[in-house]
């Protein structure tokens, strides 16, 4: 089961910003300069897991770079401006995270990005695969359900897909249904536990409240009610910030947060658990977040309620166990 083995993940974010940890990740973000990879790159940069830390973007990096470096921790900065200097902040890397693209304002959907944000990955994800194919790519960039499959046709393209290598990041809903279960609870978040598997937009977000940890309770309709505020909480930020943006910091906190997790399992970590926007075939769809054991076990995270199955458009294989999938860091 999972509280077996699943500790809250957060605390990958606290461990990274203790002195404790030192290690020498070098780490690239592409569209540093706007609402996400601001503050992604500071917390990214106040951690002594990172010892190298690129930015790149179309604007502004060479002044976000010199306000990051004179920030007292370890991590070396350098900004890169332009798609000339792109391939140079990929060098070498080993985990690139992609914020850029356009923001949701009211009204948006997640799909109404794809024009414009599919662009953006599949010319940053190709300069990727020619640059760093061994990197660890996270993609940030809306929409996730369909950014991901255009990562992995660009690497297929330069002839060096590993689908263990590229990353949906959907932390964020992680984050969010850890944060309203301990609401409704009285519970402290950071101890709260809660899977959430399917996609990252909408009804395909599932969030398996019959697995949390600690265990909760909730009756019918508020749960339902629960479950509908996670799958539309994007849509709640992009109405109180009326036109001025989406997610920023709290996706920011959820994209680091992955990106420690999987830097602590880089380094020989074991037990590391995170959900992800993969390459699967655990349900009929050829992608689907699920919890991912970054390492080399591979554990189960137990059975769906119907109820849980039937909240997505996506369907497990015959509503039984959803199977974590094992990612494997041996070259």
């Amino acid at each position: 089961m999972l509280s077996a083995f699943a500790r809250p993940a957060g605390a990958a974010l606290r461990r990274s910003l203790s002195t404790s940890a030192q290690n020498n990740a070098k780490v690239a973000v592409l569209g540093a300069s706007g609402g996400i990879g601001q503050p992604l790159s500071l917390l990214l940069k106040n951690s002594p897991l990172v010892s190298r830390l690129t930015l790149y973007d179309i604007a502004h990096t060479p002044g976000v770079a010199a306000d990051l470096s004179h920030i007292e921790t370890r991590a070396t900065v350098k900004g890169y401006l332009g798609p000339e200097q792109l391939p140079d902040c990929l060098k070498g890397c080993d985990v690139v995270v992609i914020p850029a693209g356009v923001p949701r304002k009211p009204g948006m959907t997640r799909d109404d990005l794809f024009n414009t944000n599919a662009t953006i990955v599949a010319t940053l994800t190709a300069a990727c695969a020619q640059h760093c194919p061994e990197a660890m790519v996270c993609i940030i960039s809306n929409p996730v359900n369909s950014t991901i499959p255009i990562t992995a046709e660009v690497f297929k393209k330069h002839g060096v897909y590993n689908p263990d290598k590229i990353f949906g990041v959907t932390t964020l809903d992680i984050v969010r249904a850890n944060t309203f279960v301990a609401e409704l609870k009285g519970l402290d978040p950071a101890r709260v536990h809660v899977p959430v598997i399917g996609g990252h937009a909408g009804k395909t977000i599932i969030p398996v409240i019959s697995q949390c940890t600690p265990k909760v309770d909730f009756p019918q309709d508020q749960l339902t009610t629960l479950i509908g505020r996670i799958q539309e909480a994007g849509t709640e930020v992009v109405k109180a910030k009326a036109g001025a943006g989406s997610a920023t910091l709290s996706m920011a906190y959820a994209g680091a947060r992955f990106v420690f997790s999987l830097v602590d399992a880089m380094n020989g970590k074991e037990g590391v658990v995170e959900c992800s926007f993969v390459k699967s075939q655990e349900t009929d769809c050829p992608y689907f977040s699920t919890p991912l054991l970054l390492g080399v076990r591979i554990l189960r995270l137990g059975r769906l309620t119907v109820e849980e199955a039937e909240f997505s458009v996506f369907t497990t294989q015959e509503r039984g166990p959803a199977r974590l999938l094992q990612i494997s860091f041996v070259q």
